[in-house]
């Protein structure tokens, strides 16, 4: 199995979404990660509803900068956040910092979503965006987040979707231009998008996988990320003048022509039912 300590090495060395932002100043570095994150993403919020959890109990798994968890901060009654990196941890606590007395009703820690260190039935949604494909083992997570909720829960996470433009060009980089056009889609994502081991599923995996944790009442859409339209500032790895290029050109067009069918993203959201059964 995948070393997790790679994984946790790689979202240290840069926390999802710092690139955005860096800067000396916390309060500059928070604000301008903020403002990035939801003009890339604006579907977030009415995805996680975060006013919708006002006196409930909310688990974020993987709070990255803690942007999405600083509102659910806001707005429940009680937040807990787990990270698996000290950077992400760290910089959460600093987001919540700012917050001038309102950050008083929450907890984070470093903590693996395979192994949660929290009771059952202990939330009424747990959160995770864009977290749980990283995990070596993605259905242990599903487990873990379906036992922490409590008998009609909900379960929010977007998950990586195969059949996307974002995974297509990772294929055509590291398998087609190279010559070896047989390399599968899967193992050139596992070895070169983000994290070691990165995982991507189709709809009918997704749903499978979640109803083998025992979750019920799951609904999947898929959504164009900024991958899918290269929206994204580059990183490192593609900063040279043949990547400068390929922003250029890209066909933005077409990609938001043919919808959302073909995005990144899976966003799913499933309930624990109300009297639990066995997966």
């Amino acid at each position: 199995m995948l070393n997790k300590e790679r994984v946790r090495q790689y979202w240290e060395a840069e926390p999802a979404g710092f690139r955005y932002g860096q800067s000396a100043e916390a309060e500059v570095l928070c604000r301008a990660t903020e403002w990035q994150r939801y003009a890339l993403e604006p579907y977030i919020p009415g995805f996680a509803e975060f006013g919708r959890y006002a006196g409930k109990r909310v688990l974020e798994i993987g709070v990255g900068l803690g942007v999405d968890f600083s509102q659910f901060v806001r707005h429940a009654a009680v937040a807990v956040g787990i990270d698996l990196t000290v950077a992400g941890a760290e910089l959460t606590r600093q987001r919540l910092g700012l917050m001038q007395g309102e950050a008083n009703h929450y907890g984070l820690s470093r903590a693996d979503a395979e192994s949660l260190p929290f009771r059952d039935d202990s939330f009424d949604l747990v959160y995770s965006w864009g977290v749980l494909h990283h995990s070596p083992d993605t259905e242990a997570a599903f487990a873990e987040a379906f036992r922490v909720l409590k008998p009609g829960g909900t379960l929010k996470a977007m998950i990586y979707h195969l059949c996307s433009w974002t995974v297509l060009m990772v294929w055509v980089r590291y398998a087609l231009l190279r010559g070896r056009p047989f390399l599968g889609a899967r193992e050139c994502i596992s070895r070169h998008l983000e994290s070691p081991g990165t995982k991507a599923y189709t709809l009918r995996e997704a749903e499978r996988m979640a109803g083998r944790t025992g979750l019920r009442d799951v609904q999947i859409f898929t959504k164009l990320g900024p991958g899918d339209l290269l929206t994204i500032r580059a990183s490192k790895r593609y900063e040279g003048k043949p990547y400068r290029l390929v922003w250029a050109l890209y066909p933005r067009w077409l990609v938001r022509f043919m919808g959302d069918r073909f995005g990144l993203y899976l966003l799913m959201t499933a309930n624990k039912p109300t009297s639990a059964c066995a997966p």
